[in-house]
């Protein structure tokens, strides 16, 4: 900005336009990297459509970029991105007297929790989906495909978890049919892994899974059509590696919850294995 009309002050001046001051005697300075910078924020931006400035903050700090969040909002204001508007803040697992009523995980496999989402392919017929979450780690253990899941394949998806992970303390659900059946109540007793059924009508006391299957329903279900029950869990699958060992997650300082897992990708019915440090 420069002073045209004589006899006005430049103090006056930046007050009229309100213009900082700072501004008119240090030029802006551009770091080297920052078209690089620009380039890859706008790229990762737009492949996780849903992520915010600090997300993508940790998926370039991931990268190898040292970079911190404030950086990235400036230039991503500037870039006109936009932020994915915030859902409120809500209690979990307290009631409104401040009582604890739940047990709140201590360590890995204290606590899974597994629920259900409901979808459908591209010609109406319907997918029922169950997920499987380690509530400490946050990791997304098992996401099962299928037309329908009855008890019985939600006791086979536990044995082969169980198998795999060894045995949880605890195991949280609501009062589903699939849940409460006789057949996976006397199993899980003999193997002594306790159960906690949450209150009739009351999901934010399953507050860990009900959270996860909302980033599922809204960074991927809602954004993806299947033509067939194969192309689902295919996709699904490979979602859920890259929930695990990719997207940062907030509750975890913006670090995925597994990053050094090693698990396998169905492509095309190949298997790949993927390992992240």
């Amino acid at each position: 900005m420069r002073r045209q009309l004589p006899g006005v002050s430049e103090r006056r001046a930046c007050r009229v336009l309100g213009q900082p001051r700072a501004t008119e005697r240090h030029p802006a300075v551009v770091l080297d990297d920052e078209p690089r910078l620009v380039a890859r924020m706008i790229a990762l931006a737009t492949q996780y459509g849903r992520y915010g400035y600090r997300r993508v903050t940790g998926l370039l700090q991931g990268e190898g970029w040292r970079v911190n969040h404030k950086r990235i909002a400036r230039l991503w204001r500037r870039e006109g991105l936009k932020v994915p508007q915030k859902q409120p803040k809500r209690g979990r697992l307290w009631l409104t007297d401040g009582s604890c009523i739940r047990r709140r995980p201590e360590y890995r496999h204290h606590v899974w929790a597994y629920d259900f989402v409901a979808e459908r392919t591209h010609d109406g017929r319907p997918l029922k989906i169950l997920t499987v979450v380690d509530e400490y780690s946050r990791e997304c253990l098992a996401i099962v495909v299928a037309r329908r899941l009855r008890a019985t394949d939600v006791l086979e998806t536990l044995a082969e978890l169980f198998a795999t992970h060894g045995l949880p303390t605890y195991i949280r659900s609501d009062n589903g049919p699939e849940f409460t059946a006789a057949l996976i109540r006397l199993w899980l007793e003999a193997l002594e892994v306790q159960t906690l059924f949450i209150e009739p009508g009351s999901p934010w006391e399953n507050g860990y899974v009900e959270s996860f299957n909302g980033k599922l329903r809204d960074e991927f279900l809602d954004r993806e059509i299947f033509y067939t029950l194969t192309e689902a869990k295919v996709l699904i699958e490979r979602w859920r590696w890259e929930y695990n060992t990719v997207r940062p997650h907030s509750a975890l300082g913006y670090r995925p919850p597994a990053p050094e897992a090693v698990q396998p990708v169905p492509l095309g019915g190949l298997t790949m294995n993927f390992a992240l440090s």
